[in-house]
């Protein structure tokens, strides 16, 4: 009869042991989501901001004194936001100096750039057409915000439930 007992009591402590382990993994998968970040990058303006999801964008506008096309790439990289290329199709005012290469192609001077920023400080104007370039997607800024509006463009870390809910372009 002991035996049995003993057997009995091993089998209900192993059993106990099995629940206090998938307990604890249940917990630790609950509370998962409140700690895990997802990294975007936010354009917020005085009183609209957007998420966009993809790691790259390209910001492009008419050069208000040359009033030709310019272009920068930018790619999130953690908590930076990195210029890698500009085109443009003039030297002149606001011209990067510290390119690794340079190259023409279609017209354009390409530099190939590789400078941090905490954040970018973009004013927005239907004048030189503030657009944003992600993926396949073009977002007019100045159809989005005001006329001459301060934007700040920088990388934010998104707990889970704000970044499925979150506003996207």
């Amino acid at each position: 009869m002991r035996r049995y007992t003993r057997e009995l009591k091993n089998i209900l402590m192993s059993n106990k042991k099995k629940r206090i382990w998938i307990g604890s993994s249940l917990l630790i998968l609950l509370l998962f989501p409140l700690f895990y970040r997802i990294p975007v990058i936010e354009v917020a303006g005085e009183d609209t901001s957007f998420f966009i999801k993809e790691e790259a964008f390209v910001l492009g506008w008419i050069h208000s004194i040359e009033k030709e096309e310019w272009f920068e790439r930018y790619q999130r990289k953690d908590e930076k936001i990195i210029l890698s290329d500009t085109f443009f199709k003039t030297f002149g005012a606001g011209t990067p100096f510290q390119a690794k290469k340079t190259m023409t192609e279609n017209g354009f001077i390409q530099m190939e750039l590789d400078i941090d920023y905490e954040d970018l400080n973009v004013t927005i104007s239907e004048f030189v057409q503030t657009t944003l370039f992600i993926g396949d997607r073009e977002i007019p800024l100045y159809h989005h915000f005001d006329q001459y509006e301060n934007v700040m463009i920088t990388t934010r870390k998104l707990p889970v439930w704000e970044y499925i809910r979150g506003d996207y372009f």
